[in-house]
């Protein structure tokens, strides 16, 4: 069975925005998760991009110039979550974490894309979420 977020109703990357926010259509999952929540627009968040699947927003501990994060709108607990059905939601998300970088003018220089899975890994928010990094040089090895 799948859980989703309560969203409204999104609107496409080619119109430009996030706009209004309208009524939940889906069953509400996981009251406590923050991102179900910003997705819901029942806290607020600095929208980026949205599609049907996904929606991206501004990280508020931002870890370089660029800092998006990108959640699809089904909750997943992490990537260990993704299973082969996913396969049309990864791909979106990947689509809109490209379309971020390209329209925040960093995907010519480059960005990263990370994924963080545990406790071990950082991961402060269990709600599946690409952070999609750039505007400065980066480090490696990360972390």
């Amino acid at each position: 069975m799948r859980r989703w977020c309560r969203f409204p109703a999104p609107p496409t990357l080619a119109s430009g925005g996030c706009g209004a926010y309208g009524e939940g259509v889906e069953e509400r999952v996981g009251e406590g998760c923050l991102f179900c929540r910003i997705v819901s627009g029942e806290v607020p968040s600095s929208p980026v991009a949205a599609t049907e699947h996904a929606y991206a927003f501004e990280d508020i501990n931002p870890a370089a110039p660029v800092h998006v994060l990108v959640v699809p709108r089904e909750h997943l607990d992490s990537a260990d979550a993704i299973r082969p059905e996913h396969g049309d939601l990864v791909a979106e998300l990947f689509t809109v974490a490209q379309s971020v970088a390209r329209a925040r003018q960093v995907a010519g220089s480059g960005y990263r894309l990370v994924l963080n899975v545990g406790e071990d890994a950082l991961n402060s928010v269990p709600h599946l979420h690409l952070h999609v990094l750039g505007g400065r040089r980066m480090g490696w090895p990360p972390g």
